[in-house]
């Protein structure tokens, strides 16, 4: 839904026809963009349209971008830990 929007607005209807899903719950989906303030929608005479706000796509991917690096570095400090417990092993069972 996200990539249909990001190439222009788009109607409800449209949003649907994708995928296997009811208008319900294409609704609900949509609900929960708007509350994220992700997406906006208005009303064109009859049809509710949707428009991507491309800096709340940005906003969300710099936040996730800064628990990546988070978890980078835990998982670097991890492999060093588990690198040192392998050594110390296999120095055992060659009794070093």
């Amino acid at each position: 839904m996200l990539a249909q929007l990001s190439r222009g607005p788009a109607s409800v209807h449209a949003l649907t026809e994708p995928f296997a899903l009811s208008q319900q719950m294409i609704s609900k989906h949509i609900a929960c963009l708007v509350r994220a303030r992700i997406v906006i929608k208005t009303k064109r005479g009859r049809e509710s349209v949707c428009t991507l706000r491309p800096e709340a796509i940005k906003t969300v991917s710099d936040w996730a971008m800064s628990y990546r690096q988070l978890w980078e570095e835990r998982f670097d400090k991890l492999d060093v830990v588990v690198r040192q417990m392998k050594q110390e092993e296999d120095d055992k069972k060659h009794g070093q």
